[in-house]
């Protein structure tokens, strides 16, 4: 038996996904997984091609590790790579960072778009994480994935108002006036909230901030928005997406109570509603 037979090239993975995967997991040697479109296959998205299709594995490993890419397998580096979630015995990349290593490896803007938003609208996760992945990876400066990060964030927003419409409904709160502008009479703009109760001068705001580079500047606008109103007597309760998803009933006792407090605080300045 010849012992010192040379491992296949990495060009010559086998053709059926599982066995694909099983190999380029053993050329990249321990600790590494599957990253990119590989790994958003088996978190069992849509957008991807049939695992058997694919043009190349993509495998992330330490930076550390002396492995290179070579033919049908592309390595990925990191400093800190992620914990890495066990899918049928597969070592896999959690979502947003298979996120991030495909979208470094497409230049279809269609593509990215789709994969972004599945992400969402599939309950991957929230819009934040993937932009804040994508943001670490430095691909925010290129305009494919600009744009498909506002198709991303416009799906999100529409997940957390249909999740806030049916906290609404499903622990039966009050029915608000829904997405309206705030103004003083006669004078300026005070601000859109996404739910207005005006009895008890309460509004809800969702928070779909995702971290960029001006998000300083994003979140001292919220705060000086939500200061304002709360002068003129405006209670202003602030619900992410996530806490929507993962802690509706929790949410719902905070909009209850600031409601059931309306009649211990002081009359509210009158301002005019519109709808936005």
């Amino acid at each position: 038996m010849n012992h010192n037979t040379p491992k296949a090239p990495l060009s010559a993975l086998p053709r059926t996904g599982d066995d694909r995967f099983r190999e380029a997991l053993r050329l990249a040697g321990g600790d590494a997984m599957l990253t990119g479109l590989a790994a958003l296959s088996l978190h069992g998205f849509t957008a991807t091609p049939p695992a058997g299709t694919l043009n190349r594995v993509d495998v992330l490993v330490p930076r550390a590790r002396r492995v290179r890419s070579t033919g049908q397998v592309r390595v990925v580096r990191a400093a800190e790579p992620p914990r890495p979630t066990e899918i049928d015995g597969f070592p896999v990349a959690p979502v947003p960072r298979a996120l991030a290593d495909a979208a470094a490896a497409l230049t279809d803007p269609g593509a990215v778009r789709r994969l972004l938003t599945e992400a969402v609208s599939g309950g991957h996760c929230e819009p934040a994480v993937v932009v804040r992945e994508l943001n670490r990876a430095r691909l925010l400066n290129r305009p494919h994935v600009v744009d498909a990060v506002d198709a991303l964030l416009a799906e999100g927003r529409s997940l957390a108002e249909d999740r806030l419409y049916a906290m609404v409904r499903e622990f039966a709160l009050p029915d608000p006036l829904w997405n309206v502008d705030l103004r003083l009479p006669g004078g300026p703009h005070l601000g859109g909230l996404d739910a207005y109760w005006p009895d008890q001068a309460v509004a809800v705001e969702l928070d779909t901030r995702a971290p960029r580079q001006d998000d300083d500047a994003l979140w001292t606008e919220y705060t000086r928005k939500r200061e304002h109103l709360e002068r003129l007597g405006i209670t202003v309760v602030h619900l992410t997406p996530r806490k929507l998803r993962e802690a509706s009933e929790q949410q719902a006792a905070v909009v209850r109570t600031a409601l059931m407090a309306a009649s211990d605080r002081q009359p509210p300045a009158y301002v005019v509603v519109l709808p936005r």
